[in-house]
């Protein structure tokens, strides 16, 4: 996937160059760019975080957790791993083993499976189930490690609990975006309007009445009837590579990435938040909706933009090597919304 993205950009750089000015929202978007890959002003480490909350991370082959004031925390060797609920425990997976662990590293419970991935884990206080993937299909198991059956078979991608007290699982079926009810096995509904696939993301608004959808090529936004009320349909080649919700609301921030150029946008106002030169690879809102993580690869920096006024840019150079990482890490989750 890597090389074919490389050689598409490579493709249409031209092409991409010549219409960025094509709308008033993009010529303000290439005004803004940033012609140095990185922020001049980056501190050297990560001494703390702008907002407070965990941060989940995986390099090279390992999660770690960051606290509010910097400290870092190896957990171990996982291919992936994301949080529970409420921050108690985290679930994550092996070659072959799916895994509960305590936020210090201790295992909970295991599970053997075959190359399981994509987990994800929801609910309540007292009611906690987890989805997640292996080689027989979509499957899930109660936040304990008991009950594990299988929901659908053959299916593969992302997925996303709805939240709240409902056992509803988004995920990717065929040429189409499921909602499911895991408890009754009833699809409550199906959309697959103008999306190209694979799909690379799949986020729920807090409120759970809002799905946000995003494939290379285009990004949808669906409502809780599974309805299109949002959408963004970027031109040839031009990808979309990441999108969020900012907690607490249906505002949706995303990454479009047009020949040697990434740029943050609002979908709404096409706005842009953030812009330089290189790879962005993703977004993650702090919990409390007031700063916005970028990963900018190119430059091994993590950037930390505050949008509301008075707008704040907080950047943190090597990023890889604070992770003891060939790779640049990748953040799996910031948290907990309260």
């Amino acid at each position: 996937p890597g090389r074919l993205a490389a050689a598409l950009v490579a493709a249409v750089l031209a092409a991409i160059v010549a219409g960025a000015a094509l709308s008033p929202p993009g010529r303000a978007v290439v005004e803004r760019i940033r012609e140095a890959v990185g922020v001049e002003d980056a501190e050297p480490a990560l001494f703390r975080l702008p907002a407070p909350g965990p941060l989940l991370i995986h390099a090279e082959d390992a999660a770690w957790i960051v606290r509010p004031d910097g400290s870092r925390r190896r957990l171990g060797a996982y291919r992936e791993a994301s949080w529970s609920p409420f921050g108690r425990y985290l679930v994550a997976a092996r070659a072959n083993e799916l895994l509960a662990l305590e936020p210090g590293g201790s295992t909970r419970w295991s599970l053997a499976r075959r190359a399981p991935g994509h987990a994800r884990w929801a609910g309540t206080q007292t009611d906690t189930t987890i989805a997640y993937v292996d080689r027989t299909g979509l499957r899930v198991v109660a936040g304990d490690g008991t009950g594990d059956r299988l929901l659908s078979p053959a299916e593969d991608g992302p997925l996303a609990w709805r939240p709240g007290a409902r056992h509803e699982l988004a995920y990717v079926s065929a040429s189409e975006v499921r909602v499911q009810d895991t408890e009754s096995g009833r699809v409550l509904w199906r959309g697959n309007r103008g999306l190209n696939f694979p799909v690379l993301a799949l986020e729920w608004s807090t409120d759970g009445r809002r799905l946000l959808v995003v494939s290379a090529y285009a990004l949808r936004v669906f409502d809780e009837r599974g309805r299109v009320v949002a959408q963004d349909d970027p031109s040839d080649g031009t990808l979309e590579v990441d999108a969020a919700f900012r907690p607490g609301t249906h505002e949706v921030v995303a990454i479009r990435r047009h020949g040697s150029q990434s740029t943050v946008f609002h979908l709404r106002s096409g706005k842009p938040v953030f812009s330089g030169t290189g790879v962005f690879t993703e977004l993650e809102w702090s919990p409390d909706g007031r700063w916005l993580l970028i990963g900018w690869e190119t430059a091994d920096q993590w950037v930390f933009v505050r949008p509301a006024a008075p707008r704040r840019i907080r950047a943190v150079a090597g990023i890889s090597a604070q992770f003891d990482s060939r790779g640049f890490p990748r953040v799996e989750g910031w948290c907990c919304p309260r």
